[in-house]
């Protein structure tokens, strides 16, 4: 049984490119490719991929809201490439709930052995340094950071995600820490040089 693929990348070239090499690889079959993010979820539903391989500067630029798309459709699997392999975009990415993370940097076949372990259903992600994974934010602290970014009292915050305010305040000053700042707005404008968030 072949394992369908559909790519997301506003690189033409090398879009055409992934695709041309994908498709000579056994039991892969690449059965759309889109520059335009526009119709994925439209593409998603009409030809079922098993995977879709997505640039992450795509879903990073908020084109595509990964979160949002992986809970319409939550067996669908997602592997993002990264020209960088920054641990605030694999974070990111992890966070978002993508299946793997993998650098354009690696050989074409490590991309292969990505895609078939992803499609037995592992998870497949860059070990991270211990010092740099208690760096990371967790994913509550990145719903924070979000609402943060949205101007957002803590009392919003804390209707919004059924949580108290302490706790709130709790994941503020554990997300001011980690990100090295000294207030909210410094964590905005820092998330945002470090790809964690994205302005609309």
């Amino acid at each position: 049984m072949n394992i369908k693929l559909l790519l997301v990348d506003n690189r033409q070239l090398v879009l055409e490119c992934l695709k041309h090499r994908l498709n000579k690889e056994p039991n892969i079959c690449v059965i759309g490719a889109l520059s335009n993010p526009e119709y994925l979820q439209h593409e998603i539903i009409t030809n079922s991929p098993d995977i879709v391989i997505m640039n992450f500067r795509m879903e990073l630029s908020n084109k595509i809201d990964l979160t949002k798309l992986l809970k319409n459709i939550p067996n669908l699997r997602v592997v993002i490439l990264s020209k960088h392999e920054y641990t605030e975009y694999i974070q990111a990415s992890y966070n978002a709930g993508a299946s793997a993370f993998i650098s354009e940097e690696k050989p074409f076949q490590e991309l292969i052995f990505t895609i078939r372990q992803v499609y037995l259903g592992d998870k497949m992600f860059p070990k991270v340094e211990k010092n740099q994974i208690d760096k990371m934010l967790t994913q509550k602290e990145s719903e924070v950071l979000k609402r943060i970014a949205e101007d957002k009292t803590n009392i919003e915050i804390s209707k919004e995600m059924m949580i108290s305010i302490r706790t709130v305040e709790y994941h503020i000053s554990s997300i001011i820490r980690k990100l090295d700042v000294e207030s909210r707005v410094g964590a905005v404008v820092t998330a945002i040089k470090r790809g964690l968030l994205s302005i609309k």
